[in-house]
């Protein structure tokens, strides 16, 4: 359902998961992107805690559909797929349609990752 809505943004959010390892990065989403995706349904459209470690859901902390399909499309793209793939990440969409990206991974693993490129 929100995988078209995602894709629009994916370019932007590949950037902002680089930036990521020096600060939280948030990006602000146009809400009747989403709105339209749904076909007038009402959902809840914000999530918190969308754990990604190492390209993984975190399954013990159930999830949206629209946070669920942002994992998918960040797991099946070749470009994030890469950044995500050595990462402890964790995705939040507040009420005003903001995500944020935070980076949670411990120091040494990122500087093991950058001596290894």
């Amino acid at each position: 359902m929100f995988t078209q809505t995602w894709k629009k943004y994916l370019p932007v959010i590949a950037i902002l998961l680089k930036r990521s390892a020096s600060a939280e990065q948030t990006l602000s989403l146009n809400h009747t992107d989403f709105e339209r995706a749904t076909g007038g349904r009402k959902i809840k459209f914000s999530f918190s805690q969308l754990q990604l470690n190492k390209g993984r859901i975190n399954l013990a902390i159930k999830q949206a559909a629209v946070a669920k399909e942002l994992a998918e499309l960040l797991r099946e793209d070749a470009l994030t797929k890469k950044i995500i793939a050595g990462q402890y990440l964790e995705f939040a969409l507040n009420n005003n349609f903001q995500l944020s990206i935070k980076n949670n991974t411990p120091l040494a693993e990122v500087a093991l990752e950058a001596e290894s490129e």
